[in-house]
């Protein structure tokens, strides 16, 4: 007659386990979009071999911007 009285009803056990449902993904959300966000920069070589293989420089300007870069 009593089980779920600490929670305060059997519904609200459901609201206390809602709850702590998003607060876990609420807080655990940063740490992932962070690692997320980093492997979706391009470096600069990148960006510079992909101008390169769409046309928009040519083999003397590629091999000159990527001695600055390196």
């Amino acid at each position: 007659m009593h089980d779920f009285q600490f929670f305060g009803g059997g519904w609200m056990m459901f609201f206390w386990w809602f709850l702590l449902i998003v607060l876990v993904i609420v807080l655990a959300r940063p740490l992932f979009k962070t690692n997320q966000q980093e492997s979706d920069k391009e470096t600069p070589l990148e960006i510079l071999k992909r101008r390169y293989a769409d046309g928009e420089i040519d083999q003397e300007e590629f091999e000159k911007r990527k001695k600055d870069l390196m």
